[in-house]
């Protein structure tokens, strides 16, 4: 034992005999860290390489509104497209007229003012498509007054600028969709400001101010034959719409 410390003590007293470097704190801190290893993930925790879609992002389509009414249209090319156009203008910048209850909404649609929105703006649509029958007979393309009118409802290029319809040149307003949300643009300002359809005191009032056929009595009436008959301006079937008990959640 003697011999051994003497030994040692030899060793550390003089390095250049043994060769042997004494030990630094470096190498002792390069030690902790080489013996710290991470330890390998379970089995269930791998999962695969992460994949990245580099394509464009989707953009979703606008919801459609679910509910489309009968349309005098409706046996034309297209007329799907032109009633949701129609629907979808008055319950944007048309919505207006939609909160009002017409002076004389009685001759044209008598489940009106009970009606929820959806059916309202249904018999505005119904009466679109039966001025439009007066206008153009649903033809798009038809141009009158020599040149001054345009499209479904014949609406005249100066006026759409005036209002501040997209669609303001006789092309442009032969696009169906445009030509309707220009008329319901229209209509929301004299329908709103007239409380009225087609009604005539001093003048004419509510749409017949800038449609000619609502202000001839026998086209009105004949347009107010039609709008009554449609089920969404039957008052019976505006109560039982009403009364109609809501379906019961799976499950």
């Amino acid at each position: 034992m003697v011999g051994l410390w003497v030994f040692s003590a030899a060793v550390f007293a003089d390095p250049d005999q043994s060769g042997l470097q004494p030990p630094l704190l470096s190498d002792a801190a390069a030690l902790r860290l080489s013996a710290v290893r991470p330890q390998a993930r379970p089995v269930w925790m791998l999962r695969g390489p992460v994949v990245v879609n580099e394509g464009p992002a989707s953009v979703r389509p606008r919801a459609r509104p679910r509910y489309l009414p009968d349309a005098r249209w409706d046996h034309r090319p297209g007329a799907a497209l032109w009633t949701r156009a129609a629907m979808s203008a008055l319950s944007a910048h048309g919505a207006a007229m939609v909160d009002v209850v017409p002076r004389d909404i009685a001759a044209w649609c008598p489940a009106y003012p009970q009606n929820p929105p959806d059916r309202r703006r249904a018999f505005w649509v119904g009466m679109m498509s039966a001025l439009a029958r007066h206008e153009s007979t649903w033809n798009p393309d038809a141009v009158g007054g020599g040149g001054k009118w345009y499209g479904l409802l014949q609406i005249y290029p100066d006026t759409a600028r005036r209002y501040g319809c997209r669609a303001r040149t006789g092309e442009a307003l032969k696009d169906p969709a445009d030509n309707l949300s220009c008329a319901a643009r229209i209509m929301a300002v004299t329908v709103t400001r007239d409380q009225a359809v087609a009604l005539r005191d001093s003048r004419w009032r509510g749409v017949a101010a800038d449609w000619g056929p609502m202000t001839n009595r026998s086209k009105i009436a004949e347009m107010q034959t039609w709008t009554r008959a449609q089920d969404y301006c039957q008052p019976q079937a505006a109560v039982l719409t009403s009364l109609r008990p809501v379906a019961r959640p799976k499950g």
